[in-house]
């Protein structure tokens, strides 16, 4: 959110307001959308074009280490380029590379469109909440930055729903192509509204080896992170090497940018101790909630016998309060202590992940749709009170590079929290099962059940062992998921009480 985003320009009112918050939404939710929309059609999409579906996870991979790669880029680029033009061509290379997605033959050509879209996305999340400030009243920027958490918590809910049904009734390009419409709308209405408020260029010369730094950090920690589970971690050399490839690139990437007069990405809002602990508590918090959402459709879809469609609207019912909730959590934030209003999100998390704890192997549709409808209630709290926070102390000047850098540390954090959710989950499966197998005594199974085939008692036998396994595995993460969530919840507290409230975070 730069210096210039919300001063010298009177905010937008009436219809243009309304249609300004709309486009600007839409944006951040079509580029959050495509983080999700492709994991549950991956099987689909690897066998038309021929592929393993291990190799295919490298569709989610490629789109994830890309746009990782240019969200922390965001101020530089914002500086270098204007806001708003920025904004607009990342939207047109958005779509275009989408079209050549849904196009593509080969798992080649796919994850090289895959890599584009990213690079394309990134920016987009961060300066839609930048540009949503810069339209709203000064006073009403709680109210713009609870639209875009809003946006932020239903996208990855909606893209496995649409991701299924997609896959399940039509030809999997569709998921790429559904972003024409939007992505031409949303460039065109914002451009339309915004083009003469743009914000003022400096040149200033490219941070070339920060930049390859950054690049080879994310490349090499993403990677790692995501084919770690498939490859049984370090006892892989590939993700070893990863590790330290990373581990090294991170180390260097920070020593460079703390001495470089021009770096890419300005690491001195670490020192803000309002920032840090605000990121700090995100990150956690929405790495514990990704790994949730990763985890609920496998378990639905692996053992429940759920379609990807099902699994999708039983999720779904999140969305609900974290549409209402949002608007009231961006009031709330002017009146009552930040804190407070985190620490209220983190203890709804808390709840739902109890009640989740609580399921066996016969638990209904509404069994699973009432604790997500319940977990809506909870993130936007945390969401938009914290981004919010973090950037509510800094300087004009810092802001986008904030900004930029808490959305940067977010989308790490799921990447990581989806990683060792599913790893924990297979892993506790695995330790169950091989424990109720070693208290089972098999004879008890009959021999065969009526009308079935000779020894088909046992292979029922040992299905429903599976099944209690993988349920109670999913036990497990809720009730380990709640005692951290509660922790985290302690994190916030470590932050100073905002002196005044929280909208003068555009200025």
């Amino acid at each position: 959110m730069s210096a210039h985003s919300a001063e010298g320009y009177p905010p937008l009112t009436g219809a243009k307001l309304a249609m300004a918050a709309a486009a600007l939404s839409f944006g951040n939710f079509v580029v959050v959308l495509d983080t999700t929309i492709a994991n549950v059609a991956m099987p689909t999409i690897s066998g038309d074009l021929g592929v393993s579906t291990t190799e295919g996870t490298w569709i989610i991979t490629a789109y994830a280490v890309a746009e990782a790669i240019t969200v922390p880029l965001t101020g530089w680029l914002s500086r270098r380029f204007g806001e708003v033009r920025l904004f607009t061509a990342c939207v047109i290379a958005f779509v275009i590379c989408s079209i050549l997605c849904g196009l593509s033959g080969s798992l080649g050509f796919l994850v090289l469109f895959r890599i584009l879209q990213g690079f394309a996305g990134g920016p987009i999340i961060p300066l839609t909440a930048t540009l949503l400030i810069s339209v709203f009243p000064k006073d009403k920027s709680n109210i713009a930055l609870a639209i875009w958490g809003m946006t932020t918590v239903v996208a990855p809910i909606f893209g496995p729903i649409l991701g299924g049904y997609i896959s399940d009734n039509y030809h999997w390009g569709w998921i790429f192509y559904i972003n024409i419409f939007f992505g031409l709308a949303v460039s065109g209405v914002a451009w339309w509204l915004l083009h003469n408020r743009e914000t003022p260029i400096s040149r200033s010369r490219i941070d070339i080896v920060g930049l390859l730094l950054l690049v080879v950090f994310v490349s090499a920690f993403q990677t790692m992170i995501d084919k770690g589970r498939e490859l049984d971690w370090f006892s892989s050399s590939f993700i070893v090497w990863m590790a330290i490839v990373a581990a090294i690139a991170l180390g260097a990437l920070i020593l460079w940018e703390l001495t470089d007069d021009d770096p890419v990405i300005d690491l001195s809002v670490f020192k803000n101790r309002t920032w840090l602990i605000s990121t700090l508590s995100l990150g956690l918090m929405f790495g514990l909630f990704f790994g949730n959402i990763v985890l609920t459709p496998l378990w639905l879809q692996q053992m429940m016998g759920y379609t990807a469609t099902w699994a999708g609207f039983a999720t779904a019912p999140m969305g609900i309060l974290a549409v209402v909730t949002a608007p009231i959590v961006g009031r709330l934030m002017g009146k009552i202590d930040p804190r407070l209003i985190v620490t209220y999100g983190m203890v709804v998390l808390a709840i739902s992940f109890f009640m989740r704890a609580l399921l066996n192997a016969q638990a209904d549709f509404m069994s699973v749709a009432i604790p997500m409808f319940v977990l809506g209630a909870g993130v936007p709290a945390c969401l938009v009170t914290l981004t919010s926070l973090g950037v509510s102390e800094l300087p004009p000047e810092k802001i986008a590079n904030g900004s930029g850098l808490q959305n940067f540390i977010r989308i790490m954090a799921m990447a990581v929290g989806a990683s060792l959710t599913s790893t924990y989950w297979e892993n506790a499966t695995k330790g169950n099962r091989a424990e109720l197998v070693a208290i089972i005594d098999p004879t008890m199974a009959p021999a065969s059940l009526p009308g079935l085939q000779p020894g088909s008692g046992l292979a029922a036998f040992s299905r429903m062992v599976d099944m209690q396994a993988v349920m109670l595995a999913t036990n497990d993460f809720y009730a380990m998921a709640t005692i951290l969530i509660l922790v985290f919840a302690g994190v916030i507290w470590l932050a100073k009480r905002p002196k005044g409230p929280l909208q003068q975070v555009s200025h």
